[in-house]
């Protein structure tokens, strides 16, 4: 998922809703978290992707990945982000496990160069 190609949807859709303000108010968020995403100021979250779809009938697939109809009333939508959601939260989670491992095989590597100098 290219951030930059979901940005450039999501600014299709504030046009579609005659501004920043104008989609703010649709999907009750302040007008400066859109500015700050379209500004990549801050990450596209799940939030928002979430709230596009649902409240506003986006189809997740053209959303984020540009592919199919732009709009839909498919139960299948609210799946995928649920599954989105649970991918982002195993990727996560991997993250997290590897930034321990990188700990773990930096203090690893410090023991045995200590070890080799007293040795």
């Amino acid at each position: 998922m290219s951030d930059e190609a979901i940005i450039k949807r999501l600014k299709v859709i504030v046009k579609e809703y005659g501004g920043q303000l104008g989609l703010a108010g649709a999907i009750g968020v302040d007008q400066g978290f859109i500015s700050k995403v379209i500004n990549q100021k801050q990450d596209i979250s799940y939030y928002l992707i979430r709230k596009l779809c649902f409240q506003l009938k986006y189809s997740p697939e053209w959303l984020i990945l540009g592919t199919g109809e732009k709009k839909i009333d498919k139960p299948e939508s609210a799946k995928l982000i649920t599954e989105i959601q649970m991918m982002r939260t195993e990727v996560d989670i991997l993250h997290a496990r590897m930034r321990a491992y990188e700990i773990e095989i930096k203090e690893l590597r410090d023991q045995l160069q200590l070890d080799k100098k007293a040795g």
